[in-house]
């Protein structure tokens, strides 16, 4: 048997969604609704949330708004709710310094994403987590790997290197391959706990060894999210299936153009006005809303 072949830790839950931020009408981040949100996800099944993260708009959020929401949601959900900051930069300083921030404001942990724009080597990628891991000891990170926002990926071995950081817990697997899960699991043993970055991918991604999702859809479905892990986890792959396989719409339509785009208009049409996006980003566009309000209608009878 494989050293690897154990099961992982589960440092935050298994169902975490990654939250909107929702804007006023003038633009603002609504921290108010911020909190009944993440309340409202958090009743609707999920472990933990996310927030500033890529569905939180972060690029185009500032620091102090940053502090400022992972603040509201945390006071909003209390104890027992796991709560992770997106700390990430591709200025390592800033990272951690954000990083120090969100440990001080009270996360329990950071999200924090392979460096973006400047594609750094693996040495380079190295050095920067651990200089986060090792300015924050006592907060838990999960490394997040999507290169198709960051042009960069980082390698399995790079990963394995930086085991030795011992608040280094979690990797969020976003390269939209199953394989990266068992290269991780090979090089790093079962203590880091992976969690797959793609709705889509979260079924055959825990029969490899991943431990659960960061969830966009989770945000309109977290009920069904919540039942399809547990299914597959208590023996009955049939039922996990039938899950995926009613969801799959649900998860193509919320990716049919940049994230967070769908979902807050998903948002929207079920009564939660999360505000448009913050440009360059721009509200999803009149047909694409129509087929989405389709998809949505197709799923509430089950």
């Amino acid at each position: 048997m494989s050293p690897a072949a154990e099961l992982s830790p589960t440092p935050f839950g298994r169902l975490l969604t990654a939250m909107v931020t929702p804007f006023d009408a003038e633009g603002a981040v609504d921290l108010a609704l911020a909190g009944r949100l993440a309340r409202h996800l958090v009743d609707e099944g999920s472990d933990g949330l996310v927030v500033c993260g890529t569905t939180g708009e972060s690029p185009t959020l500032s620091w102090g708004e940053q502090v400022q929401l992972l603040e509201a949601v945390r006071q909003a959900v209390g104890p027992g709710v796991s709560v992770l900051a997106g700390t990430g930069s591709n200025c390592t300083q800033e990272a951690v310094k954000a990083t120090c921030e969100a440990a001080a404001a009270g996360a329990d942990g950071a999200l924090v994403v392979v460096p973006y724009y400047n594609k750094p080597p693996q040495e380079g990628l190295e050095a920067h987590f651990r200089a986060i891991a090792e300015a924050t000891p006592e907060l838990p990170l999960m490394l997040y790997n999507i290169p198709g926002r960051t042009g960069c990926s980082i390698e399995p071995a790079t990963v394995a290197r930086l085991m030795d950081c011992s608040n280094i817990v979690s990797f969020k697997a976003a390269s939209g391959s199953t394989e990266e899960v068992t290269a991780l699991r090979l090089a790093c043993g079962a203590r880091l706990a992976i969690y797959s970055g793609d709705d889509g991918l979260l079924l055959p991604m825990l029969s490899v060894g991943a431990v659960g999702v960061v969830s966009v859809a989770s945000h309109l479905v977290g009920r069904r999210m919540r039942a399809m892990v547990e299914a597959y986890l208590s023996g009955q792959p049939a039922v996990a299936l039938g899950h995926h396989e009613q969801l799959i719409p649900l998860f193509k339509a919320l990716f049919a153009t940049t994230n967070p785009i769908p979902v807050k208009a998903a948002l929207e049409l079920s009564g939660w006005p999360v505000g448009s996006p913050r440009c360059p980003l721009l509200p999803l566009d009149p047909a694409m809303r129509a087929a989405l309000s389709d998809t949505l209608a197709a799923l509430r009878p089950t």
